[in-house]
């Protein structure tokens, strides 16, 4: 009888963890449509008011979105089909972001026009790009460390 109602809590279980990873991927492709079409909305804001270059920098910000979700829903799809939940997925979206933080910063400042040098914080800037390179470092390593564990 106790194994019976073990069996049942554990099946059970991995329904409801399944229904969860169901409406998880339909987040993220909701997600990914929206921030599409973000994308396309501010290239055509851009073209209309004739800014390219700022207009490009800012639909490149939100491309990084786009590829963060990619970065999730490649997850999810891993975790789906192996069962396996990579630590390396973390450590890119935490990459993407700050990258996209270090291209989307700049295009703000230039676009505040007198009150520029009040909007940009050399020493935040600077830790953006430490950061940068220590989650660099931390994805070398544990990227290497998982394709040895593969092998």
């Amino acid at each position: 009888m106790k194994g019976s109602f073990e069996e049942r809590l554990v099946w059970a279980l991995q329904a409801f963890n399944h229904f969860l990873h169901v409406l998880l991927a339909i987040a993220l492709v909701m997600a990914s449509l929206m921030v599409l079409w973000e994308f396309v909305m501010a290239v055509v804001r851009a073209v209309q008011l004739n800014q390219l270059a700022h207009g490009f920098l800012q639909a490149l910000g939100t491309l990084f979105i786009v590829w963060t979700l990619s970065s999730l829903i490649s997850a999810e799809i891993n975790y789906v089909q192996n069962g396996v939940f990579h630590l390396v997925v973390f450590i890119e979206v935490a990459m993407i972001t700050l990258l996209r933080q270090l291209i989307v910063e700049p295009v703000k400042v230039a676009s505040a026009g007198q009150n520029a040098e009040q909007l940009f914080n050399a020493w935040h800037y600077g830790l953006v790009l430490a950061s940068l390179m220590v989650i660099g470092i931390l994805h070398k390593l544990v990227s290497s460390s998982e394709k040895r564990d593969l092998h």
